[in-house]
């Protein structure tokens, strides 16, 4: 099939525009032809001569439960996806993998799944064929549909590789700007300020060459970065040739501060404070190896030990030693998450934290430069919740005719009071790319669905590269399972076609990205072998290795400041919308192994709870599995108590993840939302949501019951561990305390 394309144009639509490599004759590969991707199906009674019944077969892909990019292998028996495991070829997980990548063969079989379009009729939603489902669609992103290209928007989770690619031709063709990407959980600010004081947004972190790791509310092993990554370089930190040692800043306990050897809960949005004044200790000191501006140690010499342990709440002596640690187990590695980024002032105490891995020498060394993808249209287009209030503005605005969601649920993540579902209805059409009926899909026109990661084919660029520039494979292990349901690439793809564009030469996705990967430029990938052995090696280890890019860190020292936040006497706690491993931001709340995996710290399990300290619990009256009330400026909601020491007595931890109105079987009508009562402060530096920032009041409802959870005790009461107890002395200590 000779089509005439020009080659610089043909480079684009593959994503290799930037390459500028050429590649050899003017027609198009002889990968691209209409019998591309098709195969003949036969019953499973007659199957493949390598597929032996009762053998599984393994299949590597990437797993899309998150964003972190992991490998996956797919155990495969007679035609059905059964286990999931990690691709020991990836250098994201190197063959780990995290409860929610496990957890993908529940998402893939959910019996909640949307199996057919549907459109919305007379109020309802209601079934309605591919074709019809189509034609709805070109209506108002076709060629002829005379809608404004500039009215229409998109609201996506983070996205990367050739989705990335078909996403941006597709607004780009329509004029639209209005590409919106929120995540939820995130670490914005974060990168806003690696990018400022490192040059690089996303550094390298070397949990292995580190002695010590200072954390301020980072929690690595769970839902910061890219937590199995981090978990094996936390395991090669703890089994080093001397045992790295841990020290965890948070108001309330992770996962990460459940393994800290030194875990110190400072007054919630102080963080930035204590920072400063550890800073201030090493200069004093002289236990700085890398020189300090005189402006800068102005600044610092107002944060000494008696002012930060005002602040903080952090005793002196502890101050003293985090110092210590950091110049004796130099070097170290300091970061900074969700506690501090997500406050009002989240970007000056993120920088004054970054200050310490500056003056003790930490960059190039514990952080150091990551390889990126050398393509910038594939790299990864990561979220935040800064997209999330500027969609609100848009909604309420009346700024959009058409809105098209993929990969997030913005009505469920949205605080009340930016009344994103009554935004919604100011958009003339709404479409929904997706596998599940959640609030935001149910508020929709058009409902499309789209196929499991177990059945689609994609590509996927990992924003954390750790070990080189990579990009993962994703391809289908097994037939799709429902009939109606289609790939999010072949729906893209259609709709590129829609509006008459060169992508129409392609037969379908599988065919896109085939030819994409198999005409990768000089410069991107060194190719030692045919075409057929280069796709080969690609099915088989699910990663396409790239030579990438690799800029230097460039450290800047700048003026770093805090400023605490006022008092509050009508709302004087502070809400910690603590987010978990497994549930995530609610994504993973309609499958049942994750609903059934207790908490790590509070060990609950199917529903929501408020983390107080036995002291803040007393002053209410309040015992395990009492109903307390939850109130900020914005709303309130009500849940049952989890009485323990590992919060701050300031502070009420609501996990996120409960509370869907929608969204199925195993997660509708189960807990609560905190994220709906969060109260509209933006981060001033950076414009992100600052979802720790809310205060609020608590209040006991005079209610009880039984709060369902794993385990007994989790106090010794004194106590060595012991095979047996009396039973006289287990009624004396064992009472809920």
């Amino acid at each position: 099939m000779s089509v005439k394309v020009n080659r610089r144009k043909f480079l684009k639509m593959l994503g290799w525009g930037g390459a500028g490599t050429a590649l050899a004759g003017c027609d198009m590969p002889t990968t691209v032809t209409l019998e591309e991707g098709k195969e003949e199906v036969v019953s499973y009674l007659m199957p493949e001569e390598y597929v032996i019944p009762g053998i599984g077969v393994w299949y590597a892909s990437t797993c899309t439960q998150c964003e972190a990019g992991c490998g996956l292998h797919g155990r495969v028996r007679e035609g059905r996806v059964l286990k999931l495991e990690g691709s020991p070829d990836s250098p994201i997980n190197h063959g780990n993998t995290c409860m929610m990548g496990q957890s993908g063969v529940q998402s893939h079989y959910n019996p909640d799944r949307i199996t057919a379009p549907m459109m919305r009729k007379g109020g309802n939603l209601q079934a309605i064929s591919w074709e019809d489902a189509m034609a709805e669609l070109s209506k108002r992103v076709g060629p002829s549909s005379g809608v404004d290209g500039k009215r229409v928007g998109m609201v996506t989770g983070t996205i990367s590789g050739h989705q990335s690619v078909l996403v941006s031709e597709l607004l780009g063709q329509l004029g639209s700007k209005n590409h919106y990407v929120h995540e939820q959980i995130n670490t914005s600010v974060w990168r806003t300020v690696c990018r400022d004081m490192l040059g690089d947004e996303t550094p390298k972190l070397n949990f292995d060459k580190a002695r010590v790791v200072l954390s301020f509310g980072a929690d690595f092993m769970g839902v910061w970065g890219s937590p199995v990554h981090n978990m094996g370089e936390y395991a090669k930190f703890r089994k080093g040739a001397e045992r790295g040692t841990l020290v965890q800043i948070e108001p309330k306990m992770t996962m990460t501060g459940a393994n800290a050897d030194l875990w110190l809960p400072a007054n919630p949005g102080t963080e930035g404070a204590l920072a400063l004044g550890i800073a201030n200790f090493i200069i004093d000191r002289g236990w700085n190896l890398v020189d300090v501006p005189a402006r800068i140690r102005g600044t610092l010499k107002q944060y000494d030990l008696v002012t930060v342990e005002k602040v903080t709440g952090i005793e002196a002596e502890k101050i003293k030693r985090i110092a210590s640690l950091l110049s004796e187990r130099s070097p170290s590695l300091v970061l900074a998450g969700a506690s501090v980024e997500n406050q009002e002032n989240g970007y000056d105490s993120v920088a004054a934290i970054m200050l310490l891995n500056l003056i003790m020498g930490n960059v190039g060394n514990t952080i150091g430069a990551t390889a990126k993808f050398a393509e910038a249209s594939m790299q990864a287009k990561q979220g935040g919740t800064k997209d999330l209030l500027l969609l609100a503005k848009a909604l309420s605005d009346k700024k959009l005719d058409v809105l098209l969601t993929y990969n997030t649920n913005p009505v469920f993540t949205a605080p009340d009071v930016l009344q994103v579902q009554a935004g919604l209805a100011n958009v003339g059409f709404k479409v929904a790319f997706s596998m599940f009926p959640d609030e935001t899909t149910l508020s929709a026109d058009l409902v499309l669905p789209i196929h499991s990661g177990m059945e689609d084919w994609g590509t996927h660029v990992a924003a954390y590269q750790p070990e080189g520039a990579v990009m993962g494979f994703q391809q289908p292990l097994m037939e799709p399972i429902h009939k109606d349901t289609r790939g999010f690439g072949d729906i893209m793809l259609s709709l590129l076609k829609l509006r008459g564009s060169d992508f129409a030469k392609f037969d379908d996705y599988y065919s896109y990205i085939q030819t994409s990967l198999l005409n990768m430029p000089s410069s991107i990938v060194t190719s030692t072998g045919s075409k057929e052995e280069t796709w080969n090696g690609i099915l088989q280890n699910g990663i396409v290795k790239t030579k990438g890019t690799t800029t230097p860190l460039v450290p800047k020292l700048v003026d770093v400041r805090y400023k605490p936040a006022a008092n509050n006497s009508e709302y004087p706690m502070h809400l910690v919308p603590s987010a978990r491993l497994g549930m995530w931001d609610g994504r993973h709340a309609n499958i049942p192994w994750i609903q059934e995996a207790p908490d790590q710290i509070a060990k609950v399990v199917w529903g929501s709870w408020a983390e107080l300290h036995p002291k803040k619990a007393a002053e209410l009256g309040v015992k395990n599995g009492d109903y307390v009330r939850v109130t900020s400026a914005s709303g309130s909601v009500e849940t049952q108590v989890y009485v323990h020491k590992g919060i701050h007595p300031d502070a009420i931890a609501v996990p996120v993840g409960q509370g869907h109105e929608e969204y199925g079987r195993y997660a509708k009508g189960r807990g609560v939302n905190p994220l709906k009562i969060l109260n509209p402060i933006m981060e001033k530096r950076t414009g992100e949501l600052a979802t720790y920032a809310t205060r609020v009041k608590v209040t006991s409802v005079h209610k009880t019951g039984r709060l369902v959870k794993m385990g007994g005790s989790e106090v010794q009461v004194g106590r060595k561990f012991v095979r047996t107890i009396s039973s006289s002395v287990f009624q004396r200590t064992e009472k809920e305390v």
